[in-house]
């Protein structure tokens, strides 16, 4: 805040001073950050004060008696584009007046919005290709020049990845994040569900755990509670620092059950005030009875908020459908904006209902598919290059016959490994050391190790020590309701890059090798664990095939040849996806409606 009394001279000669500093955040800073963290600090100092944009700003008390204009919630400038920008228009100038500062700030707002426009797209049903099309309709609109984020306020979702800052999200909103050019943040996620049981979740809020809840506590008190008022603050934070946000839906938003306490769909779309599009996806029959069904299930009021439908995963003609379209935008008043195609993508899926066999390659990877099985999109990478078939199994049989085997992250160490148990598979596994390379990340990496102790009953509901399958020294153990959260990067025993993230509860000690060194603020430090002939593998990283090193050494004990692709980093794999995403998506919907719902006009 700056007090208004201060001479205009003395207030431009501050901005003048600040013109000549570096751009970018001023971490170095005592008073950073003094709005947000991850600031952008290029204009600490606003030229444009006092603006009196009651967007922007506000009056409050003064010490000094009397009011004053207070830009304490302004993060406008504090946009590196804004910042820029502003910094190019003023650089070299004599100085201004106050009406040419102001009008300055005017021409500045051509470009950049004092606050985000919102549209939201929601499904008919789960698994009518939200992501998807939200992730491509934010990197068409950050191609013409918008400032784009994503938004869900509520994800259930077990693929999760952490943020620069440590934050935990779902890995959908990451990959969105990465549509829009943006470094993903938990502002994106305000609440992520992760299953522990049938009615059971862990409640991440604004990337931290907050508490394990039941379903009926969820719903019959956090959803109508402080719910709400999360979800509009994290908007707001996003709005008064993009263009534009492009906000996903959960599910469907006519669960009638669920009206009054449902936070994902209309609530959300209230608290935004945002215009919605419908999405269906046509591959399951019934396409235009799931629009029409869903938008007559809904109140007058929450309906008038659609402003289009599109048809998704679509294959053969568009024209084919024509009299279904003309059909369903006469009952419903509301406009067909696109048939999309089915797309034929490598993008990491967004739930379980996505997991089958990947690849056709030679070389067979068996996945132990846990019940509850987290962050299976660290295996998206293996099938890269051709040479691999990812194979999610649970039959000792299957394990028998695969070249290499993963026992993946979970979100119920415990209760997955008796699991594993009653079905014979910690003996198959067993039984196939030294023959295969065999793998353990994250709650896998625990089950592979001696014991794991849980005294408190943190990660399971019954206390005590419980016997691992004893592949690996380590015994891991649960002291605390505390999450690791953290990206790292490194380098792999004997060679080679990695790069990925830690995302767990409990801690493991090691009696075994290390399998990386990695870089931390402290310094080096172990992680991981091989055995003595290098079959036997743990690890607490995600992500990391993702790089070729990993990837190379352990599909090389798999049989594996150099004819495989594994100089392919993921990462531009991914973002090739995403081109063609978007590329396919423009050519089918109607962007000039969709931007002109969004108040930009062609």
């Amino acid at each position: 805040m700056v007090d208004s009394g201060r001479a205009r001279g003395d207030y431009w000669d501050k901005v003048v001073e600040y013109l000549s500093r570096p751009e970018g955040p001023n971490e170095g800073c005592e008073h950073y950050p003094c709005h947000h963290e991850g600031q952008d600090c290029t204009l600490c100092f606003c030229p444009f004060y006092p603006c009196h944009d009651p967007r922007l700003g506000y009056f409050v008390e003064s010490r000094k008696g009397g009011q004053v204009w207070s830009c304490q919630d302004c993060l406008w400038i504090h946009r590196p584009d804004v910042g820029r920008d502003a910094k190019k228009l003023l650089w070299g100038a004599e100085r201004p007046s106050y009406d040419e500062l102001l009008a300055m700030k005017v021409r500045l707002e051509l470009s950049h919005r004092a606050r985000a426009k919102p549209l939201m797209v929601l499904g008919a049903t789960s698994g009518a290709g939200k992501t998807l099309l939200v992730a491509a309709i934010c990197r068409i609109l950050a191609d013409k020049g918008l400032r784009v984020a994503p938004f869900k306020s509520q994800n259930m979702s077990l693929n999760s990845t952490v943020t620069a800052r440590g934050e935990e999200i779902s890995r959908a909103q990451a990959l969105q994040a990465q549509a829009c050019r943006v470094e993903p943040e938990a502002y994106m996620n305000p609440v992520l569900l992760k299953p522990k049981k049938d009615d059971v979740s862990q409640v991440i809020v604004l990337g931290r755990p907050h508490r394990d809840m039941r379903v009926c506590d969820y719903y019959g008190g956090f959803t109508t509670g402080q719910g709400p008022s999360l979800v509009k603050d994290a908007f707001d934070h996003l709005a008064r620092r993009f263009d534009a946000i492009v906000i996903e839906g959960a599910g469907s938003p006519a669960e009638i059950n669920l009206e009054d306490v449902d936070l994902a769909n209309m609530k959300t779309a209230e608290l935004t005030d945002a215009p919605c599009i419908l999405v269906v996806n046509i591959e399951w029959g019934g396409a235009f009875a799931y629009a029409y069904g869903t938008l007559m299930l809904l109140p007058p009021e929450q309906r008038s908020r659609f402003k289009g439908i599109i048809i998704n995963n679509m294959h053969g003609s568009a024209a084919d459908l024509q009299n279904g379209i003309e059909e369903l935008e006469r009952l419903t008043g509301i406009p067909v904006l696109g048939v999309v195609p089915h797309i034929e993508h490598a993008l990491p899926e967004e739930d379980s209902q996505g997991l089958g066999g990947r690849g056709t390659g030679s070389v067979k990877v068996g996945v132990v598919r846990l019940p509850h099985i987290s962050n299976f999109t660290d295996l998206d990478a293996l099938e890269m290059g051709g040479g691999v078939s990812v194979q999610f199994i649970d039959r000792p049989s299957e394990v028998a016959v695969v070249d290499a085997l993963i026992v993946p992250g979970t979100k119920s160490t415990v209760d997955d490994l008796r699991w594993l148990r009653r079905r014979g598979l910690d003996r198959a596994i067993i039984e196939r050391r030294g023959q295969v390379p065999i793998l353990g990340i994250c709650g896998g990496y625990q089950m592979l190790g001696v014991r794991i102790e849980d005294p408190r009953g943190v990660e399971s509901d019954e206390g005590g020590s419980h016997d691992g399958l004893g592949l690996l020294r380590t015994v891991s153990r649960f002291d605390a309701y505390e999450k690791k959260t953290v990206r790292v990067e490194g380098a792999l025993v004997g060679g080679g890059e990695v790069r990925g993230y830690e995302i767990h509860m409990g801690k493991t000690e090691s009696e075994e090798e290390p399998l990386f060194i990695l870089r931390s603020e402290d310094g080096m430090r172990r992680e991981g664990s091989i055995s003595e002939d290098g079959m036997v593998m743990g690890t607490y990283v995600h992500g990391l095939f993702d790089l070729p090193s990993f990837r190379t050494r352990f599909l090389s004990l798999a049989g594996e040849g150099e004819a495989n692709e594994m100089a392919m980093d993921h990462d531009a794999a991914v973002e090739a996806g995403l081109v063609k995403v978007a590329a396919i998506v423009s050519q089918h919907l109607d962007v000039d409606a969709i931007l002109r719902m969004m108040g930009e006009g062609t």
